[in-house]
Order: C-alpha cells, then sequence, then structure tokens
C-alpha cells in the first residue's frame, strides 16, 4: 500500500479483514511508489500497541505462518475501487477460502466509503486510536509543536501537497516551459482515463493547486501584519 496518506489505506485493510472475518498480516507499505519512501511499517506505526489495541476485533500477526517448512505465498490480487461489504463478499471471500492467503495490491480507495455503523466506528479506532507513531516521531512532534507555541500563541500548519504527482493528475500549467510539460507529461501517462483538453481552463475555475508563492501572498493577507 501507498506510504502517502497510509493511515486511511490502513485503516481501511483493517475493516476488510473484519469483513472477511481473516486475519490481517501488519501491512506492507509500498516502496515503488512515485515517492520512493524505503520505510517500513514498524519505522512509522508502534506495531505492538497496534496489534494489541486491536485485538479484539481482527486477528493480526506480523507475518504469514510457514507451511510446510516453508514460507506461504500468498495470491496477489486487486479489489475494484469503492468495493462495498457486498462486494467484498462476494469477490474476495471465496478467492480467500480457495487460496487461503491473500495479498490486496494498489489498495488505496478500494472500500467504500458508506458502511454499517460498527465498522465507521472500527474506522476511527484504527486512525484515531490503534495507529500510534514510533516514539521517535512523537518525540519529534512534541518538540515541533513546543518550539511553535513559544514563538506564539496563534499558528497554522499546511501541507502544500505541490508535489508531482498532484500537479500532473490536476491537468494544470505552471508556467514552467517544455521541461514541465514533457516531466509532467510523463507522469499523466499513470492516468489512461484522464483527459486534458485546455490546461487553462481549470485554473481559471480555480481548480488548481496553488503555487507556494500563492499560498504566501494568501497568508499574507489573510493574517495581515500579524
Amino acid at each position: 500500500m501507498y506510504t502517502n496518506n497510509c493511515e486511511f489505506v490502513i485503516t481501511d485493510a483493517v475493516v476488510a479483514a473484519r469483513i472477511l472475518n481473516a486475519s490481517l498480516v501488519v501491512p506492507k507499505l509500498d516502496q515503488k511508489s512515485f515517492w520512493k519512501d524505503a520505510s517500513e511499517f514498524s519505522e512509522i506505526f508502534d506495531v505492538d500497541y497496534f496489534i494489541s489495541s486491536l485485538s479484539k476485533d481482527v486477528k493480526i500477526i506480523k507475518q504469514l505462518p510457514r507451511k510446510g517448512g516453508k514460507t506461504w505465498t500468498p495470491y496477489n490480487m486487486r479489489v475494484p475501487r469503492k468495493c462495498s461489504e457486498k462486494c467484498y463478499q462476494t469477490r474476495l471471500l471465496p478467492v480467500l477460502m480457495k487460496k487461503h492467503a491473500v495479498q490486496l495490491t494498489k489498495f488505496d480507495y478500494r472500500l467504500a466509503n458508506r458502511l454499517s455503523t460498527d465498522l465507521q466506528k472500527l474506522r476511527c479506532r484504527v486512525n484515531y486510536h490503534a495507529l500510534k507513531f514510533t516514539e521517535p516521531i512523537r518525540k519529534m512532534g512534541e518538540k515541533l509543536v513546543h518550539r511553535m507555541r513559544m514563538k506564539s500563541k496563534h499558528y497554522i500548519t499546511l501541507h502544500l501537497r505541490f508535489e508531482p504527482d498532484m500537479l500532473a493528475f490536476s491537468g494544470c500549467y505552471y508556467g514552467g516551459g517544455d521541461k514541465e510539460r514533457k516531466e509532467l507529461g510523463a507522469i499523466r501517462k499513470r492516468w489512461k482515463t484522464l483527459h486534458i483538453s485546455n490546461p487553462d481552463k481549470p485554473r481559471r475555475h480555480g481548480r488548481c493547486p496553488l503555487t507556494p508563492e500563492e499560498v504566501g501572498l494568501m497568508l499574507r493577507d489573510f493574517c495581515g501584519t500579524r
């Protein structure tokens, strides 16, 4: 699964395991995606806390058990986007019953937003309680917050999301000339259904991610002299 927005993907993986009444292997983060992030789950989140805090909901194991003295190789498959509970039960459960171990690839947005109340509550437990950062990350976060509070009583955190893949997906043009068109054009080939006819149109309609300069101007006007 992707490390970008991985909390949401991990949350859906836990809920999917609950729907299938299956054991969940600690998710393996995608290290081959656009961001080339080599982080492991255990480097970001407290694995033991993740397992113990969800023990009443889903059985979570650190790795697949060995079968006949050999490493168990799971069957790879991809779930349709925004798959419902019924979708999992009709499409995935028969495969799981036959293969016994299934690895779901490209798992972003593979679970429907509308689920039963119990499953939505499980989503909240995973996202807001079970996924606890490791000690070094928590300490760094506390240090940053402390420094900000020492400087001012009011502060804002802002993720610009001004990244090549997001810019490519937006279909917008940012004035970088032929080099920009070539680089973003190569990334856009990842989305076969992405239609771009007029890159200036979404900008006129306010649908393009703001550039760092535009964000700076907005914050300056918003905050005034403070």
